[in-house]
């Protein structure tokens, strides 16, 4: 790590109209806690002019520094690269939709005097919509069960971290990069501080339903083999209860009380029982092919660009 002593690190995706304002409030609210940080927006293969404006603030100042990736790989694969470059002792991560406040940094980085080295950014009260804010809780429910870990979904991105969390992420060759579950993951002594949450200025979220669904199962499979462990529980759980109802059936074939066997319950067993092993199946391959991705060792991002960024 050089000397910079503070930097922030933000994934910018369909932020054209954003990215100045989002730099500016930096800007106004770094200068006031030290005279060394440095700005690293990271485009995400936008398909707007987002790019074409990061250039453009780069060459007015150089504390920003932009990364370009060569497509869009996601959110969490963005904050990966713009870490790999933080050279700060702290490092703020948040989005680049302002809904994270520029204004809220000193609030995190007062806390680190307390000898912490993860200062989350806690959104007490929540600025979105009904329907996000009831999957964002749905999502993180399920997340935790599946994982058995605590979430909270009042904390996402924001927040700042010690050089020595950020190198400890770094370290893990995960295929999927999930950075809030990543940041749990590797420990260190952690604090809470309530930040006002904006209004989103500009546009709508790029996360569909589609691509949240995506993003909730892929973090599930790769963090957690619960879903395995489950479907052991469910087929100990079938087999018990088949085997209660075959002895049941066996003592009234003894008793007389049954001269037939039922159509209908033979065709239900048979359906019920190929549909279960076909989804546990399926649970199995899914598995394979995130190790089958895994050994192909393909690189997690490809940088296509860069300004202001030491190699």
């Amino acid at each position: 790590m050089k000397s910079t002593r503070l930097s922030v690190v933000s994934p910018v995706y369909l932020a054209e109209e954003l990215i100045d304002e989002l730099t500016n409030r930096l800007h106004q609210t770094l200068k006031n806690i030290c005279d060394d940080y440095e700005i690293i927006l990271v485009e995400d293969g936008s398909p707007d002019n987002s790019w074409q404006r990061i250039q453009s603030l780069c060459k007015k100042d150089a504390r920003v520094k932009g990364i370009k990736l060569s497509r869009n790989f996601g959110q969490h694969y963005a904050i990966t690269a713009g870490l790999e470059k933080a050279q700060g002792k702290w490092v703020v991560v948040m989005d680049c939709d302002l809904q994270d406040k520029p204004e809220e940094i000193p609030l995190l980085y007062a806390k680190t005097n307390d000898n912490y080295a993860i200062v989350y950014a806690c959104r007490a009260v929540r600025k979105d919509g009904f329907i996000k804010r009831i999957s964002s809780k749905l999502f993180y429910s399920l997340f935790g069960y599946l994982t058995e870990s605590k979430q909270d979904s009042s904390i996402a991105n924001f927040g700042i971290y010690h050089k020595e969390v950020i190198a400890a992420i770094l370290k893990m060759k995960d295929h999927v990069r999930y950075f809030p579950t990543m940041v749990q993951w590797v420990g260190f002594s952690s604090a809470k501080v309530n930040v006002d949450h904006g209004h989103r200025e500009h546009g709508k979220s790029s996360y569909s339903w589609k691509k949240l669904i995506n993003l909730a199962f892929n973090n599930i499979i790769a963090f957690s083999d619960k879903p395995l462990r489950i479907t052991i529980k469910l087929g100990f759980t079938i087999s018990f209860v088949s085997f209660c109802i075959g002895v049941y059936y066996l003592f009234k074939y003894s008793t007389g009380s049954i001269e037939v066997l039922g159509y209908t319950s033979l065709i239900i067993s048979i359906w019920f029982l190929s549909g279960l092993i076909i989804f546990i199946l399926g649970i199995l391959a899914i598995y394979i092919g995130k190790i089958f991705d895994k050994v192909k060792n393909r690189p997690t991002f490809i940088v296509s660009d860069k300004i202001n960024i030491d190699e």
